[in-house]
């Protein structure tokens, strides 16, 4: 039997089904032989049914125009042939087959949004005490490096790569690995280093506490990436907080000021000589479903509350509270950056900083990009499908590529 096509570019076990029926609502429920079931509504499936007016086999895509869907669609008859679906649409009166592996990840869900991607692992300065380490010119050269990098970082929400080269172009060579770069007022690529007459407090060399990049923005950048070109300041200690164990610490324990912290709104703005971009959040905002929070804060962008005039004391005690629990040493861990280290994280999970450091004998000199969270999330499933297709396995090694730095 020639195997039907399936709406994407995954390779699937065939999974047989072992049985099909027709409910009474003309939906069909599919049973495999370890008692899954998948109840398949009648317009999805034929949404989905191969061939014109459904699936184009070359682009994948669903090419039935909605206007053009019979609300009155059934499913008729059904029944299994060789293991796969195959189902009657009426009153179209058209046959169409279904993979069953295609199906079996439907029902185990694996078609939702991170089902393929690592878990978050909430971690304290208990758990880790530097960023999760991995050889840079390897993830340069090797997916399978590049995939066990990017499990880490997807983790724990940063991770870092060592014995780069310090040349100007190797973060974006870097982020480029995984996939389009997210342009700012600060450019494709931005330094951070000690200007004379900066545009950023990143770029003097001031403490920056626990924060999070451009909460000016309606969407703040998902990922960062920080290279060291030169580091021969004294001081300046690259700092990293897990904002989840801040909010488990926060639900817990002094859940009066997380509701502060979700509910009370201030307006951010980024002040420039030609730009002007400003926003109006909480401090802590809703996340994108995998990382339930998105952070919001970097007190020299923040610029108003914006909030009745009777909640203002509540929200600054609120916010001075969050500050001190993201700086706190129970939280944060405090490491060495060193030329050739590249760290990424989650811009809006992990809160980074630095403190403070003297350039009378010396130079800090960094290089960074962003990325949307998109971006690495579709890199990570897509590095696991051709790793998968290649390996005939579901999982990849976290530790593969680590290294005790």
């Amino acid at each position: 039997m020639h195997q039907p096509l399936t709406p994407d570019y995954y390779h699937y076990e065939w999974t047989a089904i072992n049985s099909a029926f027709c409910s009474h609502d003309g939906s069909v429920v599919v049973t495999w032989h370890d008692g899954k079931q998948l109840e398949c509504h009648p317009l999805w499936l034929r949404e989905n049914a191969p061939g014109p007016g459904g699936i184009d086999p070359r682009s994948k895509e669903n090419d039935l125009n909605i206007v053009d869907l019979n609300l009155e669609t059934r499913i008729t008859k059904a029944f299994v042939q060789n293991g796969a679906l195959i189902v009657h649409f009426q009153p179209e009166g058209r046959q169409a087959s279904f993979h069953p592996g295609w199906l079996r990840h439907v029902a185990d869900g694996k078609h939702k949004t991170f089902a393929l991607l690592p878990q978050p692992q909430v971690w304290t300065s208990a758990d880790l005490i530097e960023p999760p380490t991995h050889d840079g010119p390897s993830v340069l050269a090797s997916d399978e490096a590049l995939a066990d990098w990017l499990d880490d970082l997807l983790k724990y929400g940063l991770a870092r790569l060592i014995r780069l080269p310090t040349a100007n172009e190797i973060v974006e060579l870097v982020g480029n690995r995984i996939g389009v770069l997210r342009d700012s007022n600060f450019g494709l690529t931005w330094h951070v280093s000690v200007d004379i007459d900066p545009n950023s407090t990143a770029n003097t060399n001031a403490e920056l506490p626990a924060h999070s990049d451009l909460p000016s923005r309606e969407t703040p950048p998902g990922f960062q990436l920080l290279h060291c070109q030169k580091n021969t300041a004294s001081g300046g200690m690259s700092t990293m907080t897990d904002g989840l164990a801040v909010v488990d610490h926060l639900e817990t324990n002094e859940p009066e000021v997380l509701e502060l912290l979700t509910s009370r709104q201030w307006t951010f703005f980024n002040r420039d000589e030609s730009q002007d971009h400003r926003w109006t959040g909480p401090i802590i905002d809703k996340g994108d479903g995998r990382v339930p929070w998105t952070f919001r804060a970097f007190h020299p962008v923040r610029g108003f509350p914006a909030m009745p005039e009777e909640e203002i004391s509540d929200a600054y005690a609120a916010l001075q509270r969050f500050g001190y629990l993201a700086n706190w040493d129970k939280f944060q861990i405090r490491y060495e950056f060193t030329p050739g280290d590249l760290v990424a994280f989650d811009n809006r999970r992990v809160l980074h900083g630095r403190e403070s450091f003297d350039t009378t004998a010396g130079v800090r000199r960094l290089r960074g990009t962003y990325l949307d969270s998109d971006e690495v999330y579709s890199r990570m499933r897509v590095l696991r499908r051709h790793l998968t297709s290649s390996n005939s396995s579901n999982t990849f090694s976290a530790t593969g590529a680590n290294i005790n730095a």
